[in-house]
């Protein structure tokens, strides 16, 4: 049963999403003016190459039996003339078209990366960042091929084609047949691969995006999997992706090989037959040596462009299944509907009500259940339970990382869920237990909320953080350069600046998730200095393993198995020598 779910999928997957009509209408429609220029230089290109064949005709049966050095002359420039034509039709082709074609790469990877800012977390948390990295930057590089000179010279290859077959036709129709039958024979075999191709480069790209991902993981992993002497473990996952992308690759060189074989092979039979019957024609006196040589030359430029159409065909194949996945992305419901979330935010006062929320990860599975609490403005509301008991859950549905699929939470009394997320979050601070910072100077990353906050607003956040703490002792001072993800600073000094960043923000509800967890004693002893600053007058949800920072909270609700078990101050609470009383007095004991 399993396996007929996953062959159904892989069908869909397998399944062009993207036709080239849509892709004409979408991408090649807007650029049509381009796109007529490069036709017409394309046309002027083929037409002056056909003026070699021409001249070579009139130099073997006119000039040299005339010994005609006029016309010699005459002949040399004509052609001289001809390939600069050539030249420069070339050159404004590429710069044009081409040019147009990677501007058009920049502008789709920068709707699609801004797509992908819109997705809702949890799309982030079931993919890899290094997949997301591959399908921005590498599935919208196809669409070079069709406004680029791909599509181009595929309808100027036409073109060129047609003509010369007319050409072909009226110097002698048998040869001409002769070659027709072979050519049509191969225009089957290649779009019989074409098709056989093209869910073969969709697949590539997924396979590319798991590959890229792992890699990507492994990197930032670095640390870990040297620890634990994981090296040839790391080694023999990124092997088997590899072994993965390279099957792939040579099914598509297989079936390429095969067309170009085909070609090989029917172009020759064609070249062959012509040899009989023009010597035979020639023999009879019924075509001269020029005709010859010209019919000759017009083939190989009839032929020429079929044979490109066959690899023009296979990179618009290519492209037209890194579009299938960027639509499927392109696709995707977005974290914010506009028709749903409608009401706008202009003042926050913080108040913060759940009520009768449940919330579950997979179908059937909850991990929060019926959970009512108010946090009103200004106050502070502890969250603490044994992990794994919906703590993170309920500070996630709190900054709307998250979205309920029972009850409903408000804010300030207005349904949270039809509140407009950008209108809301810009009064939101978050300092997570394993806080982000961004490759860039300690300064950098503070000011990230708001960069155009003045030095005065970044020292009052500096010195309330106490950063200048241990910055005053760098060199750079907050110029320092902190490595990626803040590799270059100790797990203290990591929370100190993502606090600093959060007092910048300035917000009017802070969500503290295991915010000194990763704190020595003596940074904990300042920072819970500057947390009592942050937290003045905004309404603050904090998880905190440590009981003992918590002891003024205004409320403490103590979540096991994503119920509120207890509820009420720190007095209150060990009064009651309940669940929270047996969660202080072990860690006291600690």
């Amino acid at each position: 049963m399993q396996h007929l779910k996953s062959s159904k999928k892989d069908k869909e997957l397998l399944k062009p999403k993207v036709t080239m009509a849509q892709a004409f209408k979408t991408i090649i429609w807007p650029r049509r003016n381009l796109v007529f220029i490069g036709l017409i230089l394309i046309v002027i290109k083929s037409l002056s190459a056909l003026v070699l064949p021409w001249q070579s005709k009139v130099l073997l049966d006119e000039v040299v039996p005339n010994k005609d050095y006029s016309q010699l002359y005459s002949l040399i420039a004509i052609v001289i003339g001809a390939i600069a034509i050539q030249a420069v039709t070339s050159f404004l082709l590429t710069r044009i078209l081409s040019v147009q074609a990677q501007y058009l790469i920049s502008e789709l990877r920068a709707q699609v990366q801004k797509k992908v800012l819109t997705l809702p977390i949890s799309f982030f948390d079931n993919t890899k960042s290094g997949a997301l990295v591959s399908r921005i930057m590498t599935d919208v590089e196809g669409v070079r091929n069709l406004i680029g000179t791909g599509l181009v010279q595929l309808v100027g290859g036409s073109f060129t084609a047609i003509i010369s077959l007319v050409i072909l036709i009226k110097l002698n129709p048998w040869m001409t047949l002769f070659v027709f039958i072979p050519l049509s024979i191969f225009g089957y075999i290649a779009l019989r691969a074409f098709k056989y191709i093209r869910p073969i480069f969709r697949v590539r790209g997924k396979i590319n995006a798991e590959v890229t991902g792992r890699l990507t993981e492994t990197l930032a992993g670095v640390r870990v999997i040297k620890a634990f002497n994981a090296e040839q473990q790391e080694n023999t996952v990124f092997e088997k992706g590899v072994e993965k992308l390279y099957q792939n690759v040579k099914k598509s060189l297989t079936a390429t090989a095969f067309m170009t074989s085909s070609s090989t092979f029917l172009i020759g039979v064609a070249t062959t037959g012509i040899m009989g019957i023009g010597g035979y024609y020639m023999i009879l006196g019924e075509m001269t040596t020029g005709d010859f040589l010209f019919f000759t030359l017009i083939l190989g430029f009839m032929i020429a462009p079929i044979v490109q159409m066959s690899n023009i065909g296979s990179q618009l194949t290519e492209a037209l299944a890194g579009l299938d996945r960027t639509e499927e992305l392109m696709n995707m419901t977005a974290e914010e509907d506009a028709q749903e979330r409608h009401i706008q935010l202009d003042n926050l006062q913080g108040n913060i009500e759940f009520d009768d929320v449940s919330f579950s990860y997979e179908e059937g599975k909850q991990v929060l259940h019926n959970i009512n609490f108010k946090a009103p403005a200004g106050s502070v509301t502890a969250l603490v339970g044994s992990s794994g008991s919906g703590k993170s859950t309920i500070a996630g549905l709190s900054a709307t990382f998250l979205t309920p699929k029972t009850g409903k939470i408000s804010i300030d009394n207005q349904d949270l869920s039809k509140v407009k997320l950008s209108s809301y979050r810009k009064f939101l601070g978050v300092v997570l237990q394993d806080e982000f910072l961004f490759e860039g100077t300690i300064k950098e990353n503070i000011m990230f909320p708001r960069p155009n906050a003045s030095e005065a607003e970044l020292q009052n956040a500096v010195k309330a953080a106490y950063v200048n703490e241990f910055t005053d002792r760098f060199d750079e001072g907050l110029d320092t350069l902190i490595g990626e993800r803040g590799v270059k600073l100790s797990g203290g000094q990591r929370q100190r600046l993502a606090i600093a960043r959060a007092i910048l923000a300035n917000p009017k509800v802070i969500i503290l998730d295991e915010a000194t967890s990763n704190l020595d004693t003596e940074s904990e002893a300042l920072i819970q200095k500057s947390l009592n600053e942050l937290v003045k007058d905004r309404t603050t949800i904090v998880i905190a393993h440590r009981l003992s920072t918590i002891r003024k909270a205004d409320q403490i609700l103590v979540i096991e198995a994503g119920h509120i078990v207890e509820r009420g101050t720190h007095d209150e609470l060990i009064a009651k020598q309940g669940r929270y009383y047996d969660l202080y007095t072990y860690q006291a004991k600690i």
